[in-house]
């Protein structure tokens, strides 16, 4: 999934890689769960994103409607539950 296009792209260090792939796989695992989250994107925890030496970056989830909500709750209900 691409960043959301407000948000500026943080920039490329091993850290906001790893985030990029952990947003990737969670998108895919939705995906094959039947869900679709809105946006998701990577955010450095600082405001001045353009700083090259990122610590850590956050896999940002965005919004989801009352339905997806739902439907997130189930399938880790049914995860436990396994």
């Amino acid at each position: 999934m691409a960043p959301t296009a407000h948000a500026p792209r943080p920039p490329h260090t091993p850290k906001v890689q790893e985030a990029v792939d952990a947003r990737d796989a969670l998108a895919v695992a939705l995906t094959q769960a039947g869900i679709q989250l809105p946006a998701m994107d990577i955010r450095t925890p600082w405001a001045d994103d353009r700083k090259a030496d990122a610590q850590y970056a956050l896999v940002h989830l965005g919004v989801c409607s009352a339905p997806v909500a739902h439907l997130l709750a189930d399938v880790i209900t049914k995860g436990i539950a396994r």
